[in-house]
């Protein structure tokens, strides 16, 4: 893909048939609220973030924007689909991810950090590997070489789905977070990708 392909930020926000029941799409600005409760759901069980306080939505708009506003690290939303005849554009926002700069140097623009995060009612179903599935073939399209994820040598679940689709240890680093009650090592998994990984049916647009 061309730098100026890459540096093109879309326009339109493309749903994605993940099951009967999900569809994903980048995020937009009014979903803010729905990504952040999710997020903060995470943080009392201390195995998904390294925050350890409820984060506000002036904290992190900043964030949210920027991701926005990039072409090559955007987050995407999964909602539940309804049952009914009810608005798609209304249906609630029930897990997402996103990839973001592993580090702020241009030269690592092929790699990035991948972030997973599930509302509490659909943690254990499933949803997790799915989205990552789907996030690693759309990785390609946005010049991603590498992806990397890091986390908690104490989150079993969350090492087990990446182990599960493929990523591998890339690094070790004991003892570097205080979790206000105890000291959490943190894992660096890593998983190359190409062109080769996307999936057909990952790329059903409805």
């Amino acid at each position: 893909m061309s730098a100026a392909a890459l540096n093109t930020i879309p326009t339109d926000l493309s749903t994605y048939q993940l099951t009967d029941q999900f569809v994903v799409q980048r995020a937009n600005k009014e979903d803010l609220a729905e990504v952040l409760a999710i997020y903060n759901q995470s943080i009392p069980g201390k195995q998904a973030t390294a925050n350890l306080a409820l984060v506000t939505l002036e904290e992190r708009a900043a964030w949210f924007e920027e991701h926005l506003d990039s072409a090559t690290r955007p987050i995407y939303v999964v909602k539940a689909l309804p049952s009914d005849d009810v608005d798609q554009n209304k249906a609630p926002i029930v897990a997402w991810g996103s990839f973001s700069d592993l580090y702020a140097r241009t030269a690592y623009n092929i790699s990035t950090e991948i972030s997973i995060y599930l509302h509490q009612d659909y943690q254990g179903k499933g949803l997790g590997s799915l989205l990552t599935r789907w996030m690693l073939t759309q990785a390609p399209s946005l010049g991603i070489r590498n992806i990397i994820a890091l986390v908690f040598a104490h989150n079993h679940p969350s090492l087990g789905l990446f182990r599960k689709l493929g990523f591998e240890q890339w690094g070790y680093m004991p003892e570097v977070c205080d979790m206000e009650g105890f000291i959490a090592d943190v894992v660096m998994l890593g998983k190359s990708v190409t062109s080769d990984d996307i999936l057909d049916k990952a790329s059903e647009t409805i």
